[in-house]
């Protein structure tokens, strides 16, 4: 039974058990989907990452739930790049450099910069799609909250930076605080739409440093709640700047501190003249343990 190395690794964070963690298995590629998709369920993450040899773009990775794989995602690309770093498989001759991933929704470059806190990953997503528009009477019952916690003239959307999301602006942290998943209205509203999972948040910090804070869910057997969610904060400040609910295109996200496990991204939306082209994303990541899996 082949034996393949495995890196578990805390992103958006540089404390230890905070942020989210994700599951790096190397040398991936004579695993089929199947076997993927059951390592996944192993691990029981939010994602684990695969990594790929790659003959378009420097490595390839495919990233996958414990019940599907999703075609992007932010903190298992910070996880992926950072544990190839850390574990010697891909070099940096200098402070700085720049490195092309091939993931299921296409190629994006990811910067690295390497300083006195260590190393600063930022994934460059897919330009924004801006997609349906969803009712709040639609969209509240399945969080277990009424239309009048949604911010108003902020109608909740799909947005899409490699992954569907649906964008659900709230008016307070109180809201935010008592949105809770009805599983059952929750399932029914993501069959009808158009959405991989869902971004709860609000234009405001938790702590001092942060303009949003978010919380972000999900249908088991994939994690009630993610801890923070990479893809859908480049999708959440695309939506920001789109509907001119933030004056900076640059500011740091938070995600969570209501699990004990704080987060934050450093966020910049890059525009030509008023077009988004591209969300950039960044964040730290520390080691937590490094190993061997048996391959299914």
């Amino acid at each position: 039974m082949p034996r393949l190395d495995i890196i578990q690794v805390d992103a958006f964070t540089t404390t230890r058990y905070g942020g989210n963690p994700c599951a790096v298995v190397f040398d991936a590629d004579d695993l089929s989907s199947e076997d993927m998709q059951k390592i996944a369920q192993e691990m029981n993450l939010s994602e684990t990452a695969f990594v790929l040899k790659s003959e378009q773009a420097d490595v390839r990775a495919r990233y996958f739930t414990p019940s599907e794989e999703i075609p992007l995602a932010g903190h298992p690309t910070i996880s992926t790049i950072y544990a190839l770093i850390r574990s010697g498989r891909m070099g940096m001759s200098g402070a700085e450099a720049t490195i092309r991933l091939q993931l299921e929704a296409g190629i994006i470059n990811v910067d690295v910069k390497r300083d006195d806190e260590g190393l600063l990953i930022i994934m460059s997503q897919l330009p924004p799609k801006f997609m349906t528009k969803h009712s709040p009477e639609d969209v509240a019952p399945a969080f277990s909250l009424s239309p009048n916690d949604i911010l108003p003239d902020a109608p909740p959307q799909t947005v899409s930076t490699g992954t569907p999301q649906l964008m659900i602006p709230l008016k307070s942290l109180e809201s935010l605080k008592k949105a809770q998943l009805d599983i059952a209205a929750y399932a029914d509203l993501r069959e009808r739409c158009d959405f991989f999972s869902p971004h709860l948040f609000v234009v405001q910090g938790l702590t001092e440093r942060g303009a949003t804070f978010a919380r972000h869910f999900g249908l088991p057997p994939d994690t009630i709640e993610d801890p923070f969610t990479g893809s859908a904060t480049g999708g959440m400040s695309a939506y920001l700047w789109h509907h001119g609910l933030i004056k900076k295109k640059s500011f740091i996200a938070e995600q969570g501190h209501w699990m004990g496990r704080p987060g934050e991204a450093q966020v910049e939306v890059v525009t030509d003249e008023e077009e988004i082209t591209t969300v950039k994303v960044a964040g730290r990541a520390v080691e937590i343990f490094q190993g061997k899996i048996n391959t299914p």
